[in-house]
């Protein structure tokens, strides 16, 4: 076992020493994705949009649930009549099957609901994918234009992290960073309009 373990350490030390004069060779950038993702102006339009779009299902979805409620509370109307003895049997029997109608009805809503949602969380999702790569698209053509002007050979994303949620980069003394300057130019045509980010008043609501 031991010698197994020596050997991969081995191997292991000589691929460094490898690698190593070539990485140093090589010209490195750093930049922040996360950053330049989240002030790009076209990221908060795009979330602007699907907000909106997010509260206006919101809007639908609870005109459903209250007509839900209101055959549900209806129904229950229904079965109280349907028992009451001070009344004729014939008017008992109509009452009754009023209430299993509206038990019907409650049915096909409770359907409709799911079918709503679903459908409502798949487009949303699709609406923020595509936004999403179309921004990333744009993102990593300036990118790319910075990194060949700049002569560098590796650009690194300082905001990564692994699998396990640690950081990717664990240190940087900051030079070649592209971050400001992409940034700079993706927002070079930003309109003085742009939506507010309420992203921390959300968190803040979610808190409460």
């Amino acid at each position: 076992m031991k010698t197994t373990q020596s050997k991969l350490l081995a191997a292991f030390c000589l691929a460094s020493f490898l690698v190593l004069p070539a990485m140093a060779d090589q010209k490195i950038a750093i930049l922040d994705l996360k950053k330049i993702f989240d002030e790009f102006y076209k990221t908060k339009i795009a979330d602007a949009v699907i907000k909106e779009e997010a509260a206006i299902l919101d809007k639908d979805r609870k005109a459903l649930i209250d007509q839900y409620q209101k055959l549900v509370d209806d129904h229950k109307k229904a079965l109280e009549d349907a028992n009451n003895q001070a009344i004729s049997f014939d008017e008992r029997e109509k009452r009754k099957k009023v209430a299993e109608g509206k038990l019907i009805e409650i049915n096909d809503i409770e359907q409709s609901i799911k079918q709503f949602d679903r459908t409502a969380k798949g487009n949303l999702g699709e609406q923020q994918r595509i936004a999403r790569e179309k921004i990333l698209k744009e993102i990593q053509t300036i990118v790319n234009n910075k990194a060949k002007a700049g002569g560098y050979s590796v650009v690194i994303d300082s905001a990564a992290e692994t699998i396990n949620g640690t950081a990717v980069v664990l240190y940087t003394n900051g030079q070649d960073d592209l971050t400001p300057a992409v940034l700079k130019e993706l927002n070079a045509n930003a309109p003085t309009d742009l939506p507010k980010n309420d992203k921390k008043e959300d968190k803040k609501e979610e808190k409460k």
